[in-house]
C-alpha cells in the first residue's frame, strides 16, 4: 500500500499502531526519537509521515519543520490532548492532518488513505491565472515560471479552490472536499493550508491576489 513512516517514543503504541498498520498492508518504518525520524525520512523517503508531538530531545513541531526542509511529504500529527494550542501549533509547523491520542487504529488508516489519495493525479488542462500557471494533469505549480513547492494537501487545496475560479467555497465544502472529513470543528486545519499556500503562491501573503477571504463564508480562488 505505502511506505508510512512511525515517529513515536512510547514502544508499546508504536509496537500497536505498526502492527495495526502492517495487517492493512503497509510498509511500516519506525523511530523512537524526533532525530532518528529525520534519518529515518532522509534514508528511506516514505509515502507518509506520522509524527506523535510529544517527542524527547526536539518535539515533533520541530521535527515536522525539519521533515518540511527536506521534502513536501504528508505529515500526519498525534496529540495526546487535542487541543488548539497543539492543533494549531502542529499546522503552522507543516502538517496536513492530525489525529488525537488514544489512537484508534481504522481512524488512522482512514486519514492515511485520505491523504494518499490526495497525491492522485486528475485530468485537466493547463491553466493560467495571472502569473500562476497549474497543470492538474502534472500535478505542478509554477508561479512566474518558476515552479511552487507544495505538499499534497496545499495542492489538492489549490486544484480544489481554482477548479471553478470566482465561486466561494465554505470551509465546510473545502474540508469535505480535501481532507474528507465532515467535522466543522477542524475547519482550522483549511485556515492553516491556505495561510501556507497564500505564503508560496502570493507576492503580499497579507494582501492576497489568488485566495481570497469572504468573511463569514470561506475562500474564492480568482486574481483580480
Amino acid at each position: 500500500m505505502a511506505m508510512v513512516l512511525l515517529v513515536e517514543d512510547d514502544p508499546a503504541v508504536r509496537e500497536g499502531l505498526g502492527l495495526a498498520l502492517r495487517r492493512q498492508g503497509h510498509d511500516v518504518r519506525a523511530a523512537g526519537t524526533g532525530e532518528e525520524g529525520v534519518d529515518r525520512l532522509r534514508e528511506t523517503r516514505p509515502d507518509i509521515v506520522v509524527l506523535d508531538i510529544m517527542l524527547p530531545g526536539i518535539d515533533g513541531f520541530e521535527t515536522c519543520r525539519r521533515m518540511r526542509m527536506q521534502a513536501e511529504i504528508p505529515i500526519i500529527m498525534l496529540t495526546a490532548r487535542g487541543d488548539d494550542f497543539d492543533v494549531v501549533a502542529g499546522l503552522e509547523a507543516g502538517a496536513d492532518d492530525y489525529v488525537v491520542k488514544p489512537v484508534e487504529p481504522r481512524v488512522l488508516e482512514a486519514r492515511i488513505r485520505a491523504v494518499l489519495r490526495r497525491t492522485v493525479s486528475e485530468p485537466a488542462n493547463i491553466e493560467r491565472h495571472g502569473s500562476l500557471v497549474i497543470d492538474r494533469a502534472g500535478l505542478e505549480v509554477r508561479k512566474n515560471d518558476v515552479k511552487v513547492a507544495l505538499t499534497p494537501t496545499e495542492l489538492k487545496l489549490l486544484l480544489e479552490l481554482s477548479r471553478t475560479p470566482g465561486r466561494v467555497l465554505t470551509r465546510q465544502q473545502i474540508l469535505e472536499a480535501v481532507w474528507e472529513h465532515d467535522y466543522l470543528g477542524d475547519s482550522r486545519l483549511v485556515d492553516a493550508c491556505v495561510q501556507r499556500v497564500r505564503a508560496k503562491i502570493e507576492d503580499v501573503p497579507s494582501e492576497p491576489v489568488y485566495i481570497h477571504t469572504v468573511r463569514g463564508f470561506g475562500y474564492r480562488f480568482g486574481p483580480r
